[in-house]
């Protein structure tokens, strides 16, 4: 089992100013991982998860946990406030006289984690909507497919390079080599700790599936994992405008018919519209904002159609996958 970490750990930084990161494992190896939260600042799940896994391995390093051992080097950005703190003079201010990461803090960014094999984006893509914790792949080849069922959560969604939803860094990590994963979870600007842990766990095991971590023995979930390319993503948007509610959690299967939720007018009270599902699939992305218009996007339902499971998409890797890389 995989042991809850003290969150309020100090975490050892390595390097001179410009590098205000937890770099982990042997100084010498080139880094095997590089974990970043989103670059806006307000990924509170990605930040409280990944300053979690740092002090987690270094207890690693610093000999606190001798049954665990660490092969690899590993640099994890939580945030990227130590890096714009650094770059004050690089920092703009836009129209609404807010301030908004530069080139010069993905610069630095890049520069931290590009030589790094494995490149994960952990990141939250709507303030809106709480989505279940899942594995996004942009335009993957082999390698990433066989490598994104390592983290074993429920759901690994295939889309194409120019989504209008990669973030930034899948965009920048896309020309160097290695492999590259958003992993998205939960709400931007909210903290869901359910969530945390799933993704916790979700890291703890990818880190031991790829060799980064020897000695953890894994508790294997029972829940299979599906694989959904982009034409099974189907995304429910609202008939009108009002008050959306719901009493559903994400990560839930649901019926063709069945009601996810209800839409309230602000005024009278009544219900407007019982909004059901227009197929059946797995409940990924639920609105938690409760104002809306027409059109807004209210909920993302997976479809099973032509989804791969767990034992398939293991195919893929033959269990080498790690050795193929590392050698």
């Amino acid at each position: 089992m995989i042991n809850r970490i003290n969150c309020g750990r100090v975490i050892r930084l390595r390097g001179h100013k410009a590098a205000l990161h937890p770099d982990i494992g042997p100084p010498e190896r080139t880094p095997q991982l590089a974990l970043v939260a989103d670059l806006q600042s307000n990924e509170l799940n990605g930040i409280f998860v990944l300053s979690r896994l740092a002090a987690f391995l270094q207890s690693i390093e610093a000999g606190e946990r001798r049954e665990l051992y660490l092969r690899e080097r590993v640099v994890i950005i939580p945030s990227v406030d130590a890096l714009r703190s650094l770059s004050g003079h690089a920092r703009r201010v836009d129209d609404q006289g807010c301030c908004s990461t530069t080139e010069s803090v993905r610069d630095r960014v890049m520069a931290i984690t590009q030589a790094a094999y494995y490149r994960v984006n952990v990141r939250a893509a709507h303030s809106d909507l709480e989505e279940m914790p899942q594995v996004w792949l942009y335009a993957p080849n082999d390698d990433e497919r066989a490598s994104a069922c390592l983290f074993g959560l429920p759901a690994v969604i295939e889309q194409p390079a120019d989504s209008d939803e990669a973030g930034e860094l899948a965009r920048a990590w896309r020309p160097h080599r290695g492999e590259n994963f958003v992993i998205r979870a939960g709400q931007s600007g909210n903290l869901q700790t359910g969530h945390c842990e799933i993704l916790f766990r979700s890291l703890v095991a990818f880190l031991s599936r790829t060799g980064v971590v020897g000695g953890l023995q894994l508790v294997e979930g029972e829940e299979d994992l599906h694989y959904f390319n982009r034409r099974q993503v189907c995304d429910l948007r609202a008939e009108r405008s009002g008050i959306f509610a719901s009493r559903l959690e994400v990560g839930r299967w649901v019926r063709a018919g069945e009601e996810l939720g209800q839409i309230y007018d602000g005024i009278s009270g009544n219900i407007q519209v019982h909004v059901t599902a227009p197929v059946a699939g797995l409940l990924a992305g639920l609105r938690r904002q409760p104002l809306l218009c027409a059109g807004d996007l209210i909920a993302r339902i997976l479809t099973l159609d032509m989804a791969f499971r767990r034992g398939a998409a293991r195919r893929r890797s033959g269990g080498q996958h790690y050795e193929r890389q590392t050698g």
